[in-house]
Order: structure tokens, then sequence, then C-alpha cells
């Protein structure tokens, strides 16, 4: 007993410190996530800087470069879209309370689930003794609160707060992850070799080379596909949306273009803001399930047809993998960390295959196409054939 519970004590120890190690990773994400994303940026980046190095450009001229060039496509583009945003802020009050009379169109027509109505008011007065006055007992009566309108209002003031204040820490983070991101690309190829000199056996530097740069590759090509088709699949919402009448159709072709970055979860909430903005927007239902109609025509042909020819053959990963990590690092760090998920499943399987002892992790994230071509089903049918021979065997 003694010695059962001495064995399985470091496994309980290892358990308890895996979940510490978790929660300080979500508590630590204002901190952790720029360096992440920076991280993932300077893997995409460092071969320019390299390919600069070749050509006579020092590293540090050819990181600020780089750093330059990206600022000066993402600022216009930010301050592009900050009118159009700045209006829907504006018109924020207005819209939910139209979305409130929306709401109570939608509910009255399902049975049991309309707005509460107030009820008759019975009159005090002597019977006669309101002869030829208005009647106004009902006008004058206080109408119930409807739990539905109250709570949207408190969640309506709780979300401009909330969206202040994450507006703030945005900015601090992108202006962190800028900064950092310069000084990585500048030192990357220093880091790199202090890291290589640090491990005593050559083979072992072999291996972590071989797959920092396999990981740069693979996040390169995996991000430059992907957002080759996230712009094309916002230029053709944006364009829709012009066709349908929505207000500010480029400002819903960058988010579209953005939130398309996040597997799984980024499609189904553009359909959700897109259905908010077709009932803000029009009063019939078919014009307010146009913009998320449309959209979700663009996503299945792009998800269908483009998205496996383009970054089916460079992603060699899982559904289930990309979805578990998207879920995880979504709970982690929020939208932050659902956009860094697959470059770093990426960049954990480059390295997992070039691990011995960790190979048998790379496959179970990799796809099925990956998969041996023989070897498992032949093991599957062996073990098959073997379970019915073992059980016919008599017991000792």
């Amino acid at each position: 007993m003694t010695r059962a519970v001495a064995a399985g004590a470091p496994w309980a120890v290892r358990g308890l410190f895996a979940i510490v190690l978790l929660f300080a990773l979500r508590e630590a994400g204002a901190l952790l996530a720029p360096v992440t994303i920076a991280v993932v940026l300077t893997f995409v980046l460092a071969p320019a800087v390299r390919y600069l190095r070749h050509r006579g450009i020092p590293e540090v001229m050819g990181a600020a470069l780089l750093v330059l060039l990206l600022l000066g496509s993402v600022v216009p583009l930010a301050a592009g879209l900050a009118e159009p945003a700045a209006q829907w802020w504006k018109k924020a009050p207005a819209s939910v309370a139209q979305l409130l009379a929306q709401s109570d169109r939608m509910r009255a027509a399902v049975p049991d689930m309309g707005p509460p109505q107030p009820a008759p008011v019975k009159s005090t007065l002597p019977r006669g003794a309101g002869a030829g006055l208005p009647v106004a007992a009902s006008a004058s009566a206080t109408p119930p609160a409807d739990p539905v309108k109250e709570r949207l209002a408190s969640e309506g003031v709780a979300l401009t707060g909330a969206l202040l204040e994450r507006g703030i820490a945005f900015a601090l983070s992108a202006a962190a992850t800028v900064i950092l991101l310069y000084f990585l690309l500048a030192s990357e190829h220093w880091m790199l070799s202090r890291c290589v000199e640090a491990i005593p056996q050559r083979r072992a530097r072999a291996l972590l080379l071989g797959g920092v740069r396999a990981a740069q590759r693979e996040i390169g090509r995996y991000l430059f596909a992907l957002g080759c088709i996230n712009l094309g699949a916002g230029a053709l919402t944006g364009l829709a949306l012009w066709a349908l009448g929505l207000a500010n159709p480029v400002l819903w072709a960058v988010v579209v273009a953005v939130l398309n970055f996040i597997p799984y979860f980024g499609p189904l909430l553009t359909m959700g803001l897109l259905l908010l903005a077709g009932m803000i927007s029009f009063n019939e239902l078919p014009a307010m399930l146009a913009p998320m109609g449309a959209f979700a025509l663009i996503h299945a042909i792009e998800s269908n047809l483009f998205s496996p020819w383009m970054v089916g053959r460079r992603l060699a990963l899982s559904p289930i993998s990309v979805f578990l990590s998207v879920m995880f690092w979504g709970w982690l760090w929020g939208i932050a960390g659902a956009l860094i998920a697959v470059p770093v499943l990426i960049a954990l399987h480059s390295l997992f295959r070039r691990q011995r002892r960790l190979r048998h992790f790379a496959r179970f994230l990799e796809g099925d196409f990956n998969a041996p071509a023989s070897a498992a089903p032949e093991a599957i049918e062996l073990a098959e054939h073997a379970r019915p021979a073992a059980e016919a065997q008599p017991r000792r």
C-alpha cells in the first residue's frame, strides 16, 4: 500500500504542477500573448531578414525596414476604418433600441414568447360616476417589466465598458508586440546561435536547428496561403454586402478577413455579427438574413474548394487537433490565443517529428493522409484475430 502511494506520488505532483501552470498561463495572458504573437511573426519574417543580411543589409536595418513596412500597411488601413467604426459606435444606442423592437416583433410571432402586456386596471369609481369621461385606465397602467429587455440593456452597458477596456488593453499590447517583434527580428540569428551553442550534442544541435527552420517554413507557407484566401473572401463579402445595401462594406470585409484566421469559430462569429447588423439595418426578414446568407455561401465555397487545395497540402494536421488547439488557446487567451493556435500547433508538430521520444505525439497531430499505408490496418487485423484465440484458452 505504501509503495503504491509512493509510486503514484510523482504523477500526482506532475498533475498538480500542470494544473497550476495552466492557470498561471491564463492569468499571465496580458503579458504572454504579445510575446507569443511576436514570436510567431518572427518565425514568418525572419527569412526575409536573413535574405537582406545576405544582400549586405545588417539585421538591425533589415528588421527596422520590415517593421516599418508592416506598420505602413496596417496603420493606414486602421485609420481608414476608424471612421466607419466610429459611425457604428455613434449609432449604437439607436441600434440597440431598434434591435429590441425587432426582437419584440420576432418574439410576438412565437406563441408564449412575446413581451408581457400590461394588465387592465379596474376602475374604483362608483358605477355611473365616470359616465362621459374618457377611458384612460389602461393607458395609465404601468407596463410590466420585460426580463429580456432588462437583460439586453444591462448586457449592453457591460459590453460598452468591456469594449472600452479591451480597446485600451489592445492598443498597449499591439505597441508591445511591435517593439518586441523588432528586437526579436534584429537578434534572431544571435539568439538561435547561442541556443545551438548551449547544446553539447551535435545531433541535438542539428535537430533543434532543423526543427526551427522547418517550423519557420511551414508557418510562413500556411499564413501566406491562408492570408490570400482570406483577402479574397473578405473582398467578395464586401462586394456582396455593398450590393445588398449594408453600411460600411469595407469594414465588414476587413472583419471577415481577420476573423477567418480563426478556424471553425471565426466564421461562426462573423455570421453572428452579420445577423445582428442585418437586424439593425433592415426591416424585412429576408433582408435581415441576406448579409449572413451571403457570407455563409462565400465561406462554403471557400472552405470546400479553395482551402483544401491551397492550405490542405501545406497543413499536415488533423482537424481534431486543430479544433482542440483553437478551443484551448481561445479559452486561455481569448481571440489572441485563437489567432495563434494553428501556428503554435504547426511549430510543435515540426519539433515533435524530430525527437524520437516525441514522434508518437506528432502522429496524433497529423491527418489521416499522413498515416502509414499498411502498418495500422495490419495491426488492427492481427489484434482482432488474436482476441478470440486468447479468449478460447482455458484459464489456469
